[in-house]
């Protein structure tokens, strides 16, 4: 397996030296996003498995970042996890709204971060693999071609 990737998206460096801290120990390649147009740019460039999405950024915040990126099928299966100080209900719905996988509030706890991009990582690269496989099998129909009616009964 490939080793993943993890996009930071946060405009505080306190904020970011802490998450990029609490993920030393998982086997993965981070980049660093200041803002959320600058988030779209590195999405582009680093193809990340996994985006820690901070909410009130300049320039995009992470909402219209996570929109953005869920309504292009070329970005949807990118996993995000929104991690923000913003607690009310009507904010979480926003965030589910805009498409998110899941959500964490600050101040993070290091082990339920661990924890939930474990499982989003596993369970994109699960995706990932299923889709390989799909594929794979679409070729093989392909190359088969229409069945013969007859041939089953022979």
């Amino acid at each position: 397996m490939t080793q993943s990737k993890i996009l930071i998206a946060d405009d505080n460096p306190t904020n970011v030296e802490l998450l990029d801290a609490y993920l030393t120990d998982v086997d993965c390649q981070i980049e660093i996003a200041c803002d959320g147009r600058d988030t779209l740019d590195k999405v582009a460039q680093f193809q990340p498995d996994l985006i820690l999405l901070d909410i009130m950024m300049p320039k995009l915040s992470g909402f219209e970042v996570c929109k953005t990126l869920k309504d292009d099928p070329a970005t949807r299966p990118i996993m995000i996890l929104m991690v923000t100080a913003l607690n009310e209900p009507g904010d979480i719905d926003r965030a589910v709204s805009a498409g998110c996988d899941d959500f964490l509030s600050k101040p993070v706890n290091k082990l339920e971060l661990l924890k939930r991009v474990d499982n989003m990582l596993r369970f994109r690269h699960v995706s990932d693999e299923l889709e390989r496989l799909r594929r794979y099998v679409d070729s093989i129909e392909a190359e088969a071609g229409p069945r013969n009616a007859n041939s089953a009964s022979d």
